[in-house]
């Protein structure tokens, strides 16, 4: 491994620390072997990216990366080496390129059939078996046949991904051997766990499910959206997702769904069974991480707060991506018991990347 894979890992043109943060850091943890683990999160999982752009601005070194569900995904980039790639995607990210990985069919074991996002990751990591990475990596999801967790550390690195994002009832389930994978936020929302069991003993972990139960979006009326534009653009582009997903629906003539429709007595039914599905696993993802994070602590927890983002917001991620960035850097420097300009970056790339 290189000395700083951090820096290396983010792709750190124009990142800068001092010797004290760095020196500050391991003198805390001489020695220590470094997991960091992802958690799921949807929409708000881009905040991973800013996360480890703050670990690389303090030099913190990497040993093992653990991801459940947008978690995985973002640490198969990281552990790929195609951190940056990912991160200039998803910026460009709008509501129509999102409606185009959401593959609707045949509502059997799930609402989208997920090939156009298995050809997505395959775009933004490598395309090799895991246990091949430059950087250790497992993917965390949930074998409906036994409840047991699965931490994939070996074989192929897309079909680990695809089978931890596996959302229930949204997204078709994995068939792997004799297991039915599906999201790992089931059962390991946060994989502290994880991280430990593949050799960590200093573990590094990304909450993004702590504040988002009972939050719910500003409703917006025409005043408001005129004196905040950004909310406003918000707004709008997510009903615009919506609309092009129930037309989706529609075009779908399957008598089952007619009478789904009928019953429901709305135009937007795709909307409430997404939301149905989402809120009722956020509150079981919520209630598991307390417990996890109680009973098996990281050593240093960042918790964004991104509670306001809905599981379709995936076009928000410079907010997601800044806020990730602002809390991590909050949390390490609390860790380091370091004052902020410790953390200094050539340039101004950093205020661009926030702004």
């Amino acid at each position: 491994m290189c000395k700083d894979r951090a820096a290396v890992y983010y792709g750190g043109g124009g990142i800068h620390t001092t010797d004290k943060m760095i020196n500050t850091f391991h003198k805390k943890i001489p020695q220590s072997r470094v997991g960091l683990a992802l958690g799921s999160g949807s929409a708000r999982g881009w905040a991973h990216i800013g996360v480890i752009r703050a670990l690389a601005e303090a030099g913190i070194r990497v040993d093992y990366v653990a991801g459940t569900s947008v978690g995985a995904l973002v640490g198969a980039a990281y552990a790929s080496g195609e951190i940056d790639t990912l991160k200039e995607v998803v910026l460009q990210l709008d509501w129509k390129q999102i409606v185009y990985f959401f593959d609707v069919v045949l509502p059997k074991s799930g609402l989208i059939d997920g090939e156009k996002v298995s050809v997505f990751i395959g775009n933004n990591v490598k395309k090799i078996n895991i246990e091949d990475l430059p950087l250790p990596f497992c993917a965390v999801s949930t074998d409906l046949n036994t409840g047991n967790e699965v931490a994939m550390q070996d074989g192929d690195i897309i079909e680990a991904v695809r089978a931890s994002i596996s959302v229930p009832g949204i997204f078709t389930p994995v068939k792997k051997d004799d297991m039915i994978l599906v999201d790992g936020g089931l059962i390991n929302p946060v994989p502290v766990s994880a991280a430990r069991d593949m050799g960590a003993d200093f573990v590094i972990a990304v909450d993004l499910n702590h504040d988002i139960v009972g939050k719910k979006a500003p409703v917006l009326s025409h005043e408001n959206m005129n004196s905040d534009k950004n909310r406003g653009k918000s707004f709008i582009e997510k009903n615009r997702l919506l609309n092009a997903l129930n037309k989706r629906v529609r075009a779908i003539d399957i008598p089952t769904l007619t009478q789904v429709r009928q019953w429901a007595g709305m135009e937007n039914a795709l909307p409430n069974i997404f939301e149905v599905l989402v809120t009722s696993i956020n509150i079981m993802e919520t209630q598991i991480t307390a417990t996890n994070l109680k009973t098996d602590p990281p050593d240093i927890l960042i918790q964004p707060n991104l509670g306001y983002l809905k599981f379709l917001e995936f076009n928000r991620a410079k907010e997601a991506i800044a806020e990730g960035y602002k809390e991590g850097r909050e949390q390490i420097r609390r860790f380091c018991n370091c004052s902020g300009s410790q953390f200094r970056v050539h340039g101004s790339r950093l205020k661009n990347d926030e702004n």
